[in-house]
């Protein structure tokens, strides 16, 4: 086999790089035969935090991604960059000239600013605790207050896409759907919250569980858990289910969480507006 191709990918930032990191991967995984090698520095606010930056690119050189605000910071690394030969772009400058180009209106310089504590921050933070303490079930008593409510039987996700959407302010919670165990009769009552079934195909779910008891020492029968035919039976019975319920259902076997998240939010924006209908 051919070795793999790599390249540095350098990311700098003035917040937390989170922004920088997404949109770097977002265009690296359209090169499946090229691994990037991530640096990422954040909270890159002084001339000393861009020292430690600019030796590690001086030393790897690569391509550099930046969104620093600060116009001392990102001339001195735009010049650095030129000197060494590494290409490197401002992310968000396309984005503040097009916003200058239509808005007109006077640009506040401050790193981070996407991140204050405001009434959003806290709302995230108060969704990320709801759904950890809905997680697999648990709590169904004040499921009412929850946005979203998974189900789908093991092995469908549920845990990382209730976390996903609870860190953008979604209050999640999920149910496991587990053979001779009917669901939490609270479910049944449910209005306010978007019900959502999840399932996968039988070879998907059969794969990751088969990983997952690798190791373990379960207690469950593992030949039930994992046998092929009936597995595709749990599937089959909770897809009956949620069509008899009238929930609406994502397939999850090629989906990544992001995906499966966004699908998501564009059922509860759909569902939210048939709330303020029917009020």
């Amino acid at each position: 086999m051919a070795a793999r191709s790599f390249f540095h990918l350098h990311l700098v930032s003035d917040s937390t790089g989170e922004t920088l990191i997404m949109a770097g991967r977002a265009v690296a995984a359209q090169y499946p035969a090229i691994s990037a090698l991530e640096h990422v520095y954040p909270l890159v606010r002084s001339q000393r935090d861009l020292d430690k930056a600019i030796a590690e690119i001086e030393n790897s050189p690569g391509i550099v991604l930046y969104t620093l605000v600060e116009r001392e910071l990102s001339e001195r690394l735009e010049r650095t960059c030129r000197e060494i030969g590494s290409p490197v772009i401002s992310v968000l400058q396309p984005i503040f000239d097009l916003f200058n180009s239509y808005l007109g209106a006077e640009v506040m310089v401050k790193p981070g600013a996407q991140h204050v504590l405001n009434a959003d921050y806290f709302r995230r933070i108060d969704a990320l605790n709801f759904t950890m303490l809905h997680d697999d079930g648990l709590m169904t008593g004040d499921l009412d207050e929850a946005d979203v409510v998974l189900i789908g039987v093991s092995r469908t996700s549920k845990t990382p896409t209730s976390i996903y959407l609870a860190h953008r302010g979604v209050k999640t919670a999920n149910i496991p759907l587990v053979p001779g165990i009917p669901l939490p009769i609270e479910v049944e009552r449910l209005r306010r919250p978007l019900i959502v079934g999840l399932y996968a195909s039988p070879e998907r779910i059969v794969q990751i569980r088969e990983n997952r008891i690798l190791g373990l020492n379960p207690q469950h029968d593992v030949i039930a858990y994992t046998d092929r035919m009936l597995v595709s039976e749990e599937i089959a019975q909770s897809r009956r289910l949620f069509s008899q319920r009238g929930w609406p259902m994502i397939d999850v076997t090629r989906r990544s969480i992001e995906e499966t998240a966004a699908a998501i939010q564009g059922l509860l924006r759909a569902h939210r507006r048939s709330l303020i209908v029917e009020t």
